[in-house]
């Protein structure tokens, strides 16, 4: 995640990853100290664009004042370096212990889980969203809760959310007609969502970025973003839905049709209401074909070429991981 091209794209980046923090944890736990001690500690680290540290290594920069000192020689941010030579250098005490644990704790959850660990302990990614963005190139992420656990899925979906509006708004320096139209599926989009999802809603558009968001039903999402999503689009359709969301669908559909049309759909039927040429037309009904099956026998074969191209072997990443640290091999 600290990784960038330009100083907007690390400012962003350094926003977004204490957004993220305050979308994981509760209010009560991420406070203004919190963003304080952990931005100034993602910018010393990313002094070096071509060596930028990672998640990982925030937990060592409070803890390991030699390692700091290193990444300090590199700091040319007035503002960042006073923050360690004055504030953080001069923190002692009990006041320094709680800080540390404040923010360590946060970092460390993910630090110690070896998988996750191997994940955002690397300096540099695999792949280049830019890239498969531009080239039309398909990219599968599975965050399964199952595989990886609740809060460390999250946590992915928020960082591959955040390259990819980077991503998008790296294109403001390509014209409009060079513009390639990106789609981006997010299912259960509402636990990859911060306070920056409703400006992708409100200008992705502009850069080519098509969203298309999955989840459950309305209330599961905030309601700045359900303004978003409602206020940014033309054409609505909707299939099958509860009772609440019919009662809030029904508004976009009136006069032609009603709540209990609307949730007693049949299956593969919906109600659509389409912008056309700038004018919303009236709302009708259609009818939709079943999906189908693709052919699954050249899922693994997809995986494997994956893993050789932009995958790096297990013990390579711990290694580089342990190298970084200083810990010897492992």
């Amino acid at each position: 995640m600290l990784e960038y091209d330009t100083e907007e794209q690390k400012d962003f980046a350094v926003q977004e990853m204490v957004a993220i923090f305050q979308k994981l944890f509760p209010p009560e736990m991420i406070g203004p100290m919190f963003e304080h001690y952990m931005r100034n500690a993602m910018l010393a680290l990313m002094a070096d664009k071509d060596d930028p540290g990672t998640l990982v290594e925030i937990p060592r920069i409070f803890t390991d004042d030699l390692y700091m000192e290193e990444r300090l020689a590199k700091v040319k941010d007035l503002v960042v370096r006073q923050f360690w030579e004055k504030e953080w250098k001069k923190t002692t005490g009990q006041t320094r212990s709680d800080m540390l644990g404040y923010v360590v704790s946060k970092v460390g959850r993910f630090v110690e889980n070896a998988m996750m660990r191997n994940i955002i302990g690397q300096a540099h990614s695999g792949f280049n969203l830019s890239d498969i963005m531009d080239k039309g190139k398909i990219f599968l992420a599975n965050l399964s809760k199952g595989q990886t656990g609740e809060v460390n899925s999250s946590l992915l979906g928020l960082i591959l959310v955040s390259k990819c509006q980077m991503a998008a708004m790296r294109r403001g320096n390509i014209s409009e007609d060079q513009r390639r139209d990106f789609y981006l599926y997010a299912d259960e989009f509402q636990n990859f969502t911060t306070d920056s999802i409703p400006t992708i809603l409100s200008e992705a558009r502009k850069y080519r970025l098509n969203l298309i968001l999955s989840h459950q039903f309305i209330a599961q999402l905030q309601d700045n973003i359900k303004d978003a999503v409602f206020g940014n689009v033309g054409s609505i359709l909707s299939f099958r839905v509860g009772v609440e969301d019919g009662e809030r669908l029904e508004k976009q559909f009136e006069p032609d049709f009603s709540r209990q049309d609307i949730i007693n759909l049949p299956n593969y039927e919906a109600i659509i209401k389409l912008m056309i040429n700038g004018q919303v037309s009236s709302s009708f009904r259609m009818k939709t074909t079943a999906p189908k099956i693709g052919d699954r026998a050249q899922i693994q074969a997809i995986k494997d070429i994956s893993k050789l191209k932009y995958g790096r072997k297990k013990e390579e990443v711990e290694k580089d991981i342990a190298r970084r640290a200083k810990l010897g091999s492992l």
